[in-house]
């Protein structure tokens, strides 16, 4: 299901407001609402401004990022990262300006029901190929309404070299199943997608990701010597 056109235009045109700051993370992260043709919709914004600076990622492109792991979502037919988008007249300067779901924040993949966990394959080949650093569980959810799955905070994904951490690994050692391969063999488009936020190296690496797991067709297991889990896992 891709979000409404209505969500599209008004965090692509509409005027937000600061409502609050999300104390939890390193980098400021706002709530806002965003005002457009007399209709109020709620919004995360992150400035870049406010990244705090990493030794492996170029400094200022986590909102980009974000922006990059929404366009993924949508290339792959997933549908599961909030419409996201790129906006330079934020309160605080440029950053990613992303719909806000309605979720219960007590539950979250540590106490997700056996159900609930075996859906979850899409998002685990989704952040193999975006090579999520951070998955953690609380930032897999399912929408009140809908019960529809989202994921969100993708700021240190793309990396060139292999960063891949989460706390997933449910289906290591399983087959990808067909279906969600599919799209990966159709990928002649992806660049011209992200080649605004994203580096040619990154849409490269991108690339290659998405032809070995083709080549494989099973969900990797934790490597050895290496943190294979985020940190805090929550």
């Amino acid at each position: 299901m891709t979000p409404s056109n209505e969500i599209q235009a008004a965090l692509t045109h509409g005027k937000y407001q600061l409502k609050g700051q999300f104390m939890l993370g390193s980098n400021y992260t706002f709530f806002v609402d965003v005002h457009h043709e007399g209709v109020e919709y709620k919004a995360v914004y992150k400035p870049s401004k406010g990244e705090q600076p990493l030794w492996d990622f170029p400094d200022h492109t986590l909102a980009h990022r974000e922006v990059a792991a929404y366009h993924l979502s949508e290339a792959l037919g997933f549908h599961i990262v909030p419409f996201t988008i790129y906006r330079e007249d934020g309160p605080y300067g440029p950053g990613s300006l992303q719909q806000y779901i309605d979720y219960d924040v007590d539950y979250h993949y540590f106490n997700f029901t056996p159900e609930d966990k075996q859906k979850l394959r899409p998002v685990v080949l989704f952040d193999l190929l975006a090579n999520n650093a951070d998955r953690k569980g609380s930032h897999v959810f399912f929408e009140d309404e809908t019960r529809k799955l989202f994921t969100i905070d993708h700021g240190v994904c793309f990396h060139e070299d292999d960063k891949f951490r989460t706390v997933i690994w449910d289906f290591a050692g399983q087959q990808i199943p067909d279906d969600l391969l599919a799209p990966l063999t159709q990928t002649d488009n992806w660049s011209n997608i992200l080649e605004q936020v994203l580096s040619p190296g990154e849409i490269t690496a991108l690339l290659t990701r998405a032809e070995m797991l083709c080549d494989d067709k099973v969900f990797p297991r934790p490597l050895e010597g290496r943190r294979a889990f985020p940190y805090p896992p929550i």
